[in-house]
């Protein structure tokens, strides 16, 4: 009995002593799942922070780009021409008998969105001619659709909403084998977002194009933020076009700014759901939105002029004001314009007026006038040592119109109450709950469907479950970052979400390795914005620093950083990733720009400028691409300078042009006369100096 009791004993304090290792394993796992969760999470806000603050950039930029578009677009021949002059330059384009991928014939079948989906499976490129083909169909389709779409689930049970694809072909590939094809009885909604970034931007445009022609009622596509032809300028999508599309990228180029601005805007599904892109504002009027002519919308970054911009009296016809950078005269007819000594002759008489102007202090010469009766206000230009005629088309869109597709492009949920403007992206606005819960009473609707935000999981409800962000683009910003979404939405409107994620490379890896990876990407990007702002940051820092210690304390530290890169971001946090700690836990500010350095060094430039160029460098390589008129990737020396220029009067940078001679000069390294732009962005990136050793 004895002996049974003290077995029992033994047994009971085993299984015990079992009980507790198994609640202290289960509490370390815990606590371990929480920190990675904890890191992949931080690692996420940084690459989002990092990401919203060049979209600040870019709208901070707008008018710049205005200028410029204004100024280069018809010397680049962006006009597409009539519909007839297309036709005709689509028929002198030969396709080759070497030629091995899909030979498309409109109307478009079954068969040739399957023998796409092959082809670009192979890593083939359709041909430029077809192409071109199929945004011309598309386009024409497109016009007959309104800005709204009404859709019902009643005939197919169940409607596919996919959100930013961004250009990862994977991803939309992975989509159809899950979900299956595109069909009558399988219908989809792509709300936007499906370029830029990635890099089969054009090959995801040209099945989902393809797959609306042979399925107009059945695929559906809402324009998002990105399907802009000045987004796609910084973000990727102009840069492969002209790569894989050299002679023809031009024409496909705008052709697609009129394909985007003909895209519808939101989609309505059984009354009940409506689909923007980004959000809604306290202003958002469905009504008009489905009214206005969505077609002047060609950009959001290319607002409607203000009225101390436009002309005084609207009536007048004899001058037109122009100001984006500095100050331009108004020139009345009769006057003379000397444009470095050219003339023209009038298209409106028989004698030839002469003209005269005042010159911009931008280095530059030009002015903005009236042409007569024919042709509207012209431009009278000389860059580039290149004198350019071309009219300056006022704009038709209003700034009602423009603000409300900026709204529902742009913006973002919030927790709180109440709507403000969206200034860590620099465009549309943060609305709220009660935002939300306005404007579906107002439309009877239930449920508002977004994307325009990568989610780390693919999706998130918000709003007390009347607001649904859907993302579809896995690994977004590093293998690992984050899972892909769709959702399933059947007359019941219960949505049915399916998570994925593309792995090839993160296959083999453990979660502890992932995340590893996502955040090191993630450090690795914000050490280089500190880099790109190193001399403003030390001249900041100083200022706590009087005696040149090289130290001062973790909260002067974390407000110095904030206060210069703007990324509201947990810097406290984050110091000991980034800096370097001293025994008593104040901040060696300097150790954050140790590891980094530009390569390569160019000892004949000055490492203000070095540092300055690597800042802009995403900008110049904008502008790079305005100007370039054969798309060679060739710029000169001269076309450098005036680029440089050109940005500098803008930024009022002050460097002067005889450090950007010696820079062009000591990068043109066989002396030609010419740098390959390419070369030139490369040399000015940010390496780890250990790496590199």
């Amino acid at each position: 009995m004895g002996c049974g009791t003290s077995v029992t004993g033994s047994r009971a304090k085993k299984s015990e002593r079992a009980i507790k290792a198994a609640i202290l394993i289960q509490r370390w796992y815990r606590c371990y799942m929480a920190r990675l969760e904890m890191r992949r999470q931080y690692a996420l806000s940084i690459f989002q922070s990092i990401e919203y603050a060049e979209e600040q950039a870019q709208l901070q930029l707008s008018s710049f780009f205005t200028f410029m578009l204004d100024h280069f677009t018809y010397l680049n021949e962006t006009d597409t021409g009539s519909d007839v002059q297309l036709l005709e330059y689509e028929r002198t384009i030969e396709v080759p008998d070497s030629y091995r991928g899909p030979r498309l014939s409109f109307p478009l079948t079954v068969a040739d969105t399957n023998s796409l989906l092959h082809a670009f499976k192979d890593q083939q490129h359709l041909h430029a001619r077809y192409v071109l083909q199929l945004l011309h169909e598309t386009k024409k389709l497109l016009k007959q659709m309104p800005n709204i779409i009404h859709l019902s689930t009643s005939y197919s049970k169940e409607i596919t909403i996919c959100g930013d694809l961004h250009g990862k072909l994977d991803d939309l590939l992975l989509i159809f084998y899950k979900n299956g094809l595109p069909s009558e009885e399988n219908p989809y909604l792509f709300n936007g977002d499906f370029v830029d970034r990635g890099e089969n931007s054009i090959e995801i445009l040209i099945i989902l194009f393809a797959f609306l022609l042979v399925y107009p009622n059945h695929l559906h596509l809402n324009r998002g933020n990105h399907e802009d032809h000045i987004m796609n300028l910084r973000y990727g999508f102009t840069k492969e076009v002209m790569k894989k599309y050299r002679s023809h990228s031009k024409k496909i180029l705008n052709l697609l700014q009129d394909v985007y601005s003909w895209l519808p805007l939101a989609t309505v599904i059984d009354s009940k759901v409506l689909i923007v892109h980004g959000g809604i504002s306290d202003t958002t009027d469905l009504d008009f939105l489905n009214l206005f002519k969505r077609n002047k919308m060609k950009s959001v970054l290319r607002p409607p002029k203000s009225s101390t911009e436009r002309n005084h009296d609207p009536e007048r016809t004899d001058f037109v004001e122009y100001s984006p950078i500095r100050r331009v005269k108004k020139c009345l007819p009769g006057q003379d314009i000397a444009v470095k000594g050219m003339t023209r002759p009038s298209s409106s008489s028989s004698h030839t007026r002469r003209y005269t102007s005042d010159l911009l202090d931008v280095g530059e010469h030009m002015c903005l006038l009236h042409d007569g009766v024919n042709s509207g206000p012209l431009l009278e230009a000389q860059y580039l040592e290149s004198s350019v005629r071309m009219p300056s088309v006022p704009s038709e869109l209003t700034a009602k119109e423009w603000k409300q597709v900026v709204d529902i492009l742009w913006s973002d949920p919030k927790n709180q109450n109440g709507c403000t403007p969206n200034k860590v992206r620099g465009g549309g606005c943060y609305f709220g709950p009660d935002v939300t819960a306005r404007l579906l009473k107002r439309y009877n609707l239930k449920m508002l469907i977004r994307s325009h935000e990568c989610k780390q999981e693919g999706y998130e409800i918000s709003h007390d479950g009347q607001v649904i962000t859907i993302f579809s683009a896995s690994n977004y910003y590093e293998d690992g970052s984050n899972r892909g979404a769709y959702l399933k939405l059947n007359p019941d409107l219960i949505p049915r979400f399916v998570q994925y994620q593309v792995s090839k490379a993160t296959r083999k890896q453990t979660l502890h390795q992932r995340v590893s990876v996502v955040e090191w990407s993630a450090l690795k990007s914000l050490r280089e914005k500190l880099y790109s702002r190193r001399s403003e940051l030390t001249a900041a820092f100083r200022q706590y620093d009087p005696n040149y210690t090289g130290r001062i304390s973790a909260t002067e530290w974390a407000s110095t950083v904030e206060s210069v890169l703007h990324l509201d971001l947990p810097w406290r946090t984050l110091r000991s990733r980034l800096v370097q700690l001293a025994p008593d836990g104040s901040v060696e500010y300097l150790s954050c720009f140790n590891d980094l350095e530009i390569e390569p060094a160019i000892k004949e430039v000055q490492p203000a400028l070095v540092e300055t160029l690597y800042r802009y460098r995403t900008d110049l390589e904008i502008i790079f691409n305005i100007i370039d008129k054969d798309h060679s990737g060739l710029i000169s020396i001269e076309e450098f300078r005036q680029t440089w220029k050109l940005f500098n009067s803008h930024l009022k940078i002050d460097i002067d042009d005889e450090s950007i001679d010696n820079l062009a000069r000591s990068i043109d390294f066989n002396k030609d006369g010419s740098i390959d732009f390419n070369e030139f962005l490369e040399a000015f990136h940010v390496v780890n100096k250990f790496e590199n050793k």
